[in-house]
Order: C-alpha cells, then structure tokens, then sequence
C-alpha cells in the first residue's frame, strides 16, 4: 500500500518506509507544516516495496522503520544499504535508540526519536541531502584529479607543512617503490631519498627549499633517487609550494622524471671501447644497446625498425692476397660509403671480419629496408682506390623486422644473418628479406606506389563527406571531407593503405591539395544551392604542413573557390603539432590571421603539451575513436573521455567525439555534455549527392536521445 503527497515537482523526493501508518501521517504533517520545506513524500510499508522503489531512482533521502512486516532489526538496514549504497537513509527510532546508532555506525546518516519529529525532520532531511550532495562533488573532482595525474608522464609527489606525504601519483609510486597506502604519513626524506649523484652525500629536501623560499625550485644536479629496493635513478625537475585559500604555505608538490637512460646513452657513446678499433664504427657491444633502445621507442608508437646483415663478397681473397694493411683500408673505405648512404639517425656497426650490421631505427614499412639495401650495394660496386690500386668489392644483405622477425636485438641480428645466406644463395650482391613473405609484401608497395602517382593525372581519387552532428539536437553542425582512391584494379583502396605509401614517396603533397581545392569547391557549391553554412574539415598531414608553400597554396585555393576562410577546419594529429612546436606556432598563427580553425585530431594519443595546448591557437579537441570505442555502460571504464571533455571546456575549446557507433557511446557522451561527435551511428561517409540529400533531410531523429 502506497500514499503520496506531492509539494513540487521540483522538491526533493523522500521515501517512508513505515508500516504504521499514524506514524505516516505524523511524518507528512511534520514535513507540510510550518518550516517543514519542500518534500515530495513516498510511502511504502515494506522494505521489498522500497526496494523496488529505489530500482527506478530519483529518490534523494530515505526514512526506515527497523520492523517492517517483511523484515526486522539491523537486518532491514543491512538489506536496504546493500540495495542502494549511494541514498541517504534516516533511522526513525522507535524506541530502541542503540539499535538505531547500530545503523547509523553501519551507514545510516543519522537517527530521529518520534517526539522530535515536528522540529528535527526537516532539518535532518535537508542537512543529509546536501551532505551526499557535497560529497558527490568532492568525489567527482578527486577522481578528476586522480585521473590526471595517473594520466602523465611525470612523478608527482606533495607534502603537508611538517614534511609529511600525502600523495603520490603512479609513476611516483614506481620509481620510490612505494605504495600510496604505505607512503602516505611518512616523512618525505624516508620515500623521497635523493643524494647527490657527484658526491653521494645527501641532497637538499628540495620541500623544505620550496616552503622556506615560497617559490618554485630546481632539484640538485646530478640528483640521484633511491628506491625503496636501492635501485638508483637519476631525476631531473622542480618543486613548488602549495598555498591554503589565505595564501598560506600548507606543503609542497614534487615533479621529477627519470633522465638515467638519456645519461647512460651518453656516457656509452663517448666510451672509446663501445667503437671498432678499425672503421671507428660502433662494435657489436653499442649495436645491441641501440637496438634495444630502438625497439623500445618502436613498440611504443607502433611502427617497424629493421636490421640489415652486409657480408662482403669475396673480401678474404683481397684481404689475403694484398695483405692487411690493404684489407683494413677497404674496410675503412666500406665504412665511409656505408654511412653516406643511410640517415644520421641510423647506426652502422661493425661486426667483425668482413661483416656489417645497419640499423635502421625510422622507417614506416619494410620495403623502406629494401630501398636502403639497394642504395648500399650500389655504393659498393663502384671502384675504390686503396694503395694506387682499383679494387672491386660487393655484397650480399640479409634483412630482418620488427617484431614480425624478432622483439629483442639477438634475435633480429640471427635473422638477418640467415637471410644474408639466402642472398649469396642467389647470386650474390643482392638482398633477401627473412621470410618470403615480407618480400612478398615489399613488392606489393612497390606496386601500389606505382599505381599512385597515376592517380592524380587519372582521375582516380574522390571525396566522400562525413557529417559532424549536435549530440544533443541531432542538428548537423559541420562536416568531413574524406579521401578514397578508386583504382581500376583494386577497387576502392581505403585511405590507411595508400596515404603512408604517398608520403614517404612525396606524393601527399599534391593530392593534399587536390583535397583541399576539392572540397573547397564541393563546399562553395553546396553553399551557392541554398544548403546550410557549416564548417568543413579537412585533415592535413606533416608533410603537408610542413610544407614551406602550405599557407600561399591554401589561401590560393580559397581565392579560387571562393570559399570563405571561415568556414574551413583544418585537422591537425597532436604529431605534427608537437614536432618543431616553435615554427608550428608561427604556421597557426598565420592560418588563424587567415581565418582558418584549427582541430587537434586523435586528441589523446599522442603526447601534448599541455603548455603548448594553451599557446596554439586551436579551436577544437577531436577525441581519438580509439577511446570512444572503450566507452561501456559503465562510466567509470571510460575516465579519459571525460578528463578530455573537461579538459576541452576549461580552454574554451569545442570538444568532438569521432567514431561514435552505439547507443550506449552515445549516451555516455551525452550525460558527460559532449558538445558534437561523428561516427557510424549517424552517417557513413557518404559522395556529395548523398550528403547533400543528407543536409536537406537531416539527422533521423531516433539515433539521437
């Protein structure tokens, strides 16, 4: 049996969970009367009514008899917190006053005796509402700032006044070796142990400098961390001190990061014994180190390295014949062509004897290896003029990759040394890949690029256009001019095979600016037909950008279009932004004066400044799919889509999901005031046709809640 009194739609909804119904009418007449406030009123006489009540939320306080008809004592309680956590629940005390402050050390907000109803109720109910509601906030915010923190690259350590920790973000817990739980109250000089690298003798606390100074300061040189285990490592950074509201220093935060690898690289590098005594190459001992390194790097931003095994034809005939002498000119002159012929960033090794191993730590794909190979066999073949004399060498080159051939250094150099068997095999002064397959893949690049640079003069690209959509109105606010490629032969080649292979050949930059002029124009025509004005994004790769004509060619487009500046987006990956962050301020600034708008695409994923995030002139964060696809039911799974939005909305920056696909994805960016998002959901890409039926009949109104 239920009764409801209902004030407001606006007031807060109470539930009774009272089987006496005198004492009912009591508590309504407690909570109409004169300073009762404003309450919805909710009665249920037993607890699985209640229950089933609280399924269907809106209830902001619960007020619970401990004997129900269904249920009685501490048990009642224990069954209704178990069924909602997160409700505040009042004890209405009926004589049994330890049985109550039983509860209420459980987790009842508090406890009411019956003849103070008329004036404690009210109170009590607004008192326990606003307490949740304060907690709530206070939990959002910590987890917010839990979360960003955990989320960078840094240590972050603080203390109170006394010296004392008082937290300690992940990374911060790695390199001291101490758990949060255990650090917390300790004296920092017990975690945070530092000395000085040069004298081992203690370090100054660089808290104690920051709160005595009350300014931020640097960390000793040369500071070296212990962790808990004794492993040593050695940090870089600052400390600053934290202020209270009245401007009081209450502590201070550390930052710091571990700089021992670039420290060791260094000192490796300079160490004469880590070098050929001959070709003054690095040996096998600093090969492996930078392989290593190399492969590191390589697994974190998920591209292949290579690793080339040279063997010289015939070199012992010349080595024994002519002597050594002459056998370590030609080495010394191998060694020369074989560094004129790879980048700076790579390494040529010697390994002994007539061997060579090269790696090559930046390309994109493995035919990259093979364009190396060739380029290295053709400065052998020709002459080199050792003592007055022409000798003629070549060799043979075997080629592994990773990881497909090996994730560790030895395993790549044995690879490639098998396969360099393959090569003297087949003649000799040529290159084998370690599988068949690779080779297999190498030739297929090959192809495709020379079906690539027909394209343009065939006619072969077009553009298909993805609307941005108001994820609140459904209203399309923008849209995404999309390249595809129809090859005669392939059919439709999606962008993420052909447009890697048309920046590494150079090829980008010319149909980047078909794409441009294209959409410019497809735009313009769109906007002279009546349809809507919406921004149109175009996405512009490094090479592009990087282009010193990139600016002139774009506002020579707009002229030739007539498109107005403002309504073109350029979408920028947090990569090219990051990589010369000072003249990529000056390019923005330039398009900006322009009237262009800039996007950050695939925010998250790589590594921004958030300094830099501030000074560049964006106008929009567009959250990498990626993370938009690991959004689940449960918002808690999704902790960096939200920190984004937040962090979106606190530069005055709009914020757009992409690759947006279920409901669920939809709702969740929905209840976090994601402003606009794109993806499957609402259109695929779609030609220029379709997409402007799609401007004129809009977004179905069922894909948007």
């Amino acid at each position: 049996m239920k009764g409801t009194m209902r004030v407001s739609v606006l007031s807060p909804k109470i539930l009774l969970i009272e089987n006496d119904p005198a004492v009912s009418k009591t508590i309504h007449a407690a909570l109409a009367g004169k300073g009762g406030g404003s309450f919805d009123v909710e009665w249920v006489r037993q607890l699985s009514d209640a229950v089933v009540r609280l399924r269907k939320k809106g209830i902001a306080a619960v007020l619970l008899n401990l004997s129900l008809p269904d249920t009685r004592g501490i048990e009642t309680f224990d069954k209704l917190f178990a069924a909602t956590p997160d409700v505040p629940i009042l004890i209405l005390g009926n004589g049994d006053e330890a049985l109550a402050k039983e509860a209420v050390g459980r987790g009842a907000q508090d406890y009411l005796l019956p003849d103070h109803f008329d004036y404690s109720l009210p109170r009590a109910l607004r008192n326990a509402i606003e307490r949740k509601a304060v907690e709530d906030a206070l939990h959002l915010e910590k987890e917010r700032a839990v979360v960003t923190l955990n989320s960078i690259g840094d240590a972050v350590l603080c203390t109170d006044i006394s010296g004392n920790i008082t937290y300690l973000n992940l990374v911060a817990e790695t390199m001291t070796g101490w758990q949060r739980e255990e650090a917390i109250g300790k004296p920092l000089a017990q975690v945070f142990r530092i000395i000085d690298g040069a004298t081992r003798k203690p370090a100054r606390d660089p808290m104690e400098m920051a709160v005595d100074q009350d300014r931020t300061v640097g960390l000793t040189v040369n500071c070296v961390l212990i962790r808990r285990d004794g492993f040593e490592s050695t940090i870089e950074d600052s400390a600053a001190p934290i202020h209270d509201r009245a401007g009081l220093v209450i502590g201070a935060v550390i930052v710091f990061h571990d700089v021992s690898a670039a420290r060791a690289m260094s000192l490796q590098m300079t160490h004469s014994s880590h070098y050929d005594v001959v070709t003054n190459l690095p040996n096998r001992l600093l090969l492996n180190d930078r392989i290593t390194q190399a492969i590191a790097l390589a697994r974190r931003q998920n591209r292949p390295i290579a690793v080339l095994f040279l063997d010289l034809d015939r070199f012992k005939y010349i080595n024994d014949s002519l002597g050594h002498v002459t056998g370590d000119k030609l080495l010394q002159s191998v060694s020369r062509r074989l560094l004129t012929s790879v980048r700076a960033s790579d390494t040529v090794s010697r390994q002994g004897g007539d061997e060579f191993v090269i790696l090559l730590s930046e390309i994109t794909h493995p035919e990259h290896a093979a364009t190396s190979a060739k380029k290295i066999l053709l400065s052998l073949n020709a002459r080199h003029a050792i003592g007055g004399q022409d000798l003629h060498i070549d060799g043979s080159i075997g080629i592994s990759v990773y990881p497909e051939d090996g994730e560790d250094a030895e395993t790549l150099i044995k690879n490639a040394d098998t396969a360099m068997y393959h090569a003297k095999e087949h003649g000799r002064n040529n290159f084998q890949f370690f599988t068949a397959e690779m080779n297999l893949k190498a030739v297929e690049r090959q192809s495709l690029e020379g079906s690539l640079r027909r394209a343009l003069e065939r006619e072969e690209f077009l553009l298909h256009y993805q609307p941005k959509v108001n994820l609140h109105t459904g209203a399309i606010t923008g849209v995404e001019a999309l390249i595809r490629w129809q090859q005669p032969e392939r059919g439709l080649v999606p962008p993420a095979q052909f447009v890697p292979v048309a920046e590494d050949c150079g090829l980008i930059i010319q149909i980047g600016r078909w794409v441009l002029r294209e959409a410019c124009r497809q735009m313009r025509a769109w906007q002279d037909a009546g349809l809507p004005l919406l921004p149109l994004a175009v996405n512009v790769s490094a090479v592009e950008f990087r282009d010193e004509s990139f600016v002139e060619g774009l506002r020579a487009i707009l002229s030739e279009t007539g498109l107005e500046a403002r309504y073109l987006e350029l979408e920028l990956t947090e990569g090219v932004l990051m990589e010369h962050a000072e003249s990529t301020a000056a390019v923005l600034q330039q398009l900006k004066m322009m009237g262009v708008h800039l996007v950050v695409d695939d925010f998250g994923t790589g590594y921004s400044s958030l300094s830099y995030l501030q000074q560049f002139p964006i106008d929009v964060l567009k959250i990498d799919q990626s993370f938009v696809h690991r959004i689940t039911a449960d918002p808690n799974d999704s902790p960096i889509v939200s920190a984004i939005i937040d962090m979106g909305k606190n530069l005055k920056q709009r914020v757009i999901a992409e690759g947006i696909e279920t409901q669920v994805q939809l709702a969740f960016l929905q209840a976090h005031h994601c402003a606009e998002g794109q993806g499957y959901l609402f259109s695929r890409p779609l030609a220029a046709p379709q997409f402007a039926h799609l401007l004129q009949m809009g977004i179905p109104e069922l894909t948007v809640h």
